[in-house]
């Protein structure tokens, strides 16, 4: 499991890099400021939880099954959170109608949030 979780970890990092440098030179004077912003925010995500998995498949800290759970919760939440907002950011440009997964969106915050939650409860319980 602590491979999987690392190599999620290195192609999420990766992704964000590709994804900030395309938002930063490709997209910069395509996009309106505020979509520009909100695809940055998707970014800046993406690369704190690819840093938080790391952290997570390098720690001997937790059980394996707890790993995997909060492994899952962050992984659905990067994809549910960050990539809703590149699609609903890049709309100007695909001329795609995607305010239907704009829902998504909270719902992966809500995963990312709970994956943290997961973490400090955990690690908590390990310590008392």
């Amino acid at each position: 499991m602590n491979k999987t979780i690392l190599i999620t970890a290195g192609f999420l990092g990766i992704t964000a890099v590709v994804l900030g440098a395309l938002g930063a030179h490709a997209l910069a004077e395509k996009l309106p400021p505020a979509a520009l912003k909100s695809f940055s925010t998707g970014v800046e995500y993406q690369m704190f939880h690819a840093l938080f998995l790391l952290f997570l498949g390098s720690t001997d800290k937790l059980l394996i099954k707890h790993k995997k759970a909060i492994f899952w919760l962050i992984f659905a939440g990067v994809i549910c959170f960050s990539f809703s907002i590149y699609g609903l950011s890049t709309q100007p440009l695909s001329g795609l109608q995607l305010g239907s997964i704009a829902l998504v969106t909270p719902l992966g915050g809500l995963f990312m949030i709970s994956g943290w939650a997961l973490l400090i409860y955990r690690v908590f319980r390990s310590l008392t």
